[in-house]
């Protein structure tokens, strides 16, 4: 089980945390936030239903704003603007 985080074009990334339970998604999540420049998005998938309330509780800090947040089939995609 690797993580993979990747470019998916100018100013998107993706984070894949599928297979981690809490706190990892959201220690990850925060790590590729802290790279990434302000503007840019980041797309965080899981399948851990108690990550989702970490990742939004900390992207309610400024700094971030969650763009979008949706679940189907037990995965979970948060989008995450930072800036």
């Amino acid at each position: 089980m690797a993580l993979k985080c990747e470019k998916v074009s100018d100013g998107l990334y993706r984070l894949d945390c599928l297979g981690y339970v809490c706190p990892h998604p959201q220690i990850y999540t925060k790590k590729v936030l802290e790279k990434i420049s302000d503007g840019d998005v980041l797309e965080v998938i899981f399948d851990n239903p108690s990550s989702s309330e970490s990742i939004i509780a900390m992207c309610n800090a400024p700094g971030t704003e969650i763009i979008e947040s949706t679940q189907s089939g037990g995965e979970y995609l948060i989008k995450i603007k930072k800036g």
